[in-house]
Order: structure tokens, then C-alpha cells, then sequence
């Protein structure tokens, strides 16, 4: 599959945050030899793993959700099957690509999970990022929801260990002040979140045409609420709208253009804000995937 240019800007506007900092770009040291993208020494918030698991798989994977209305285990459910005290990293990298790469229930370690919730479905993810994802999952403990220890240990009766050891993050690194780019990032993806769970959740029940109307009915709703949680404003724009109030602005048009550039050049691109009028707009691209195409496209170009 081609990997498609078509990116909606998420449009925020903080309303209570007035200074502006410049952003600084993260490098990494490598530490282990066994994940690229390590390029210095890691803490529990910026590894890098971290923040992409937040931002593509915590849509269905997300640790808050509640227990009766999740459409997926959480990410420490993942870590509980594939990781065991004999696993070393590489295995458990490799097992999580393995299954990732092509969903199958052949390979699927979790076969409660496949049962209740159904076969993920594939999307297209860069080896690069699953690897950065499961060696933050190997090295460090990672958020999980509170009942889902005692879960593990009533469901599996004793069959399955629950497994989250490593690393603790830094109390002294955890307390720091967020900036507007971490306020904004918090804003993105929690609605991105919000939007991805409904959408999967109608698509596993009712299917891909069923999620057409969801989108045109449910898609404003769910993110004018989002918008009022947060005390925000928030919009979704496109250059290629289906819906004319989705066209972008000349300026959102410019922008539009300066993430696809990034993107495909294969570079590294943070999001981008500014301040008009003592608020601060944050700008950060929704990339498609193969769940979007399947209303928005067509997967195989």
C-alpha cells in the first residue's frame, strides 16, 4: 500500500495559556543496539515509544477506558501475554511485529481477547514504530487501568501471569510544568482517542458501512463535547473535505502542505503553534490509515 497524503490538521485553540517557547527536537542515544531510534539516554517520558503508543494505539488500547464499554485490552494486557521472565527483548519485539505486521488469530497470543472483542484489524504500521513501542513496553512499567491485575488473575485462573515490571518514571521528571505543546498533544490526542474508540467500536459491531453514518452524525458531537471537557476550541480541516465546512483556510492550506512535505520526505516534524490575540492555536495532523480509507479512499492506492 502507497502511504497517502491526505492529512487533517487538528486546529486547537488554548484559551488560557499566553506564553510561547520555542519546542526543542528530541535525539536519542542508542542504549541496547536492539531498537533504531535510540540516539540517547531514555527516561519513561521521552522514550520515544511512549508517545507513539499513546498516539496510535491508545485509540483502542487506551489504559482510562472503562472496563465494560473497551473495545480492546489495554496495552498492559498485550505486555502480560507476549512477556514472561525467559522473554528477552528481542523475542518479545519480534513477537509484537509478528502479530502487528499481519493480524491473524493463528498468531494472536490472546485468543479472550480475539473472541470478545474480534481480530484487530490490519492497519499499516512502520516496523520502525512497533519496535520503538514494544522496547518501551519491555523496559519500563507502563500505565494500566486499576482492575486489571485482579482481572487477570480471576479471568486466567492462574493460567496467566500478570507481568509489568520495569522501570518507574522519574517523580522529579514527572512533575515538570507541561508546555504548550505537551497541553496541546494532550488536547489532539485524547480527542483523537475519543473519535477513534466510537468509530471501531461501530465498525466492529455494525460494520464499514454503518460507520459512514457514524461519522456524519456522531464525528461533531463527539468532538464539540471533547471541545467543552477541555475548555477548548477544536475543528478538524482538510484539504480534500467531503464536507465544504471542512475546507481549510489559506493558512490551514499552507500548513497542510508542510506536514505532507515532511511526511514524505520521511522526516521528523513537530506540531506547530502560534499565538493571535493572547491565545495559542496548535496544529497537528491526522495521518490516514487503512481504517480511514476504508470511507475515505480507496486501501490499495
Amino acid at each position: 500500500m502507497k502511504p497517502s497524503l491526505f492529512y487533517l490538521p487538528l486546529v486547537i485553540t488554548l484559551i488560557l495559556l499566553t506564553s510561547c517557547n520555542e519546542s526543542q527536537k528530541t535525539t536519542y542515544v542508542s542504549q541496547s543496539g536492539v531498537t533504531p531510534g535510540l540516539d540517547k539516554i531514555t527516561t519513561a517520558l521521552n522514550h520515544p515509544g511512549k508517545k507513539l503508543m499513546e498516539s496510535k494505539c491508545y485509540v483502542c488500547h487506551n489504559p482510562s477506558t472503562d472496563h465494560e464499554t473497551r473495545i480492546a485490552p489495554p496495552m498492559v494486557a498485550i505486555k502480560s501475554h507476549y512477556l514472561n521472565k525467559e522473554t528477552t527483548k528481542e523475542e518479545f519485539i519480534a513477537g509484537v511485529w509478528n502479530f502487528v505486521n499481519k493480524p491473524t488469530k493463528e498468531k494472536s497470543k490472546m485468543r479472550g481477547a480475539v473472541k470478545r472483542f474480534g481480530l484487530m484489524p490490519y492497519q499499516r504500521f512502520s516496523q520502525e514504530d512497533i519496535n520503538l513501542i514494544a522496547d518501551y513496553m519491555y523496559d519500563y512499567k507502563i500505565d494500566e487501568p486499576a482492575w486489571f491485575k485482579e482481572h487477570v488473575e480471576e479471568e486466567s485462573k492462574g493460567k496467566m501471569q500478570y507481568n509489568n515490571d520495569g522501570k518507574k518514571q522519574d517523580t522529579l521528571t514527572s512533575s515538570l510544568i507541561k508546555n504548550k505543546i505537551d497541553v496541546g498533544m494532550g488536547y489532539a490526542l485524547s480527542t483523537k482517542q475519543e473519535l477513534g474508540k466510537n468509530l471501531m467500536g461501530t465498525i466492529q459491531k455494525k460494520g464499514t458501512l454503518e460507520a459512514v453514518s457514524f461519522c456524519n452524525k456522531k464525528a461533531y458531537p463527539i468532538t464539540d463535547s471533547m471541545a467543552v471537557a477541555q475548555n477548548a476550541t477544536i475543528k478538524r480541516v482538510s484539504d480534500k473535505p467531503r464536507n465544504p465546512a471542512n475546507q481549510a483556510s489559506q493558512k490551514e492550506m499552507s500548513l497542510i502542505a508542510h506536514f505532507k512535505k515532511a511526511i514524505a520526505r520521511s522526516e521528523d516534524y513537530e506540531p506547530v503553534t502560534e499565538t493571535v490575540d493572547n491565545k495559542i492555536n496548535f496544529y497537528y495532523p491526522i495521518t490516514t490509515n487503512s481504517m480511514c480509507l476504508q470511507c475515505h479512499g480507496s486501501p490499495t492506492l
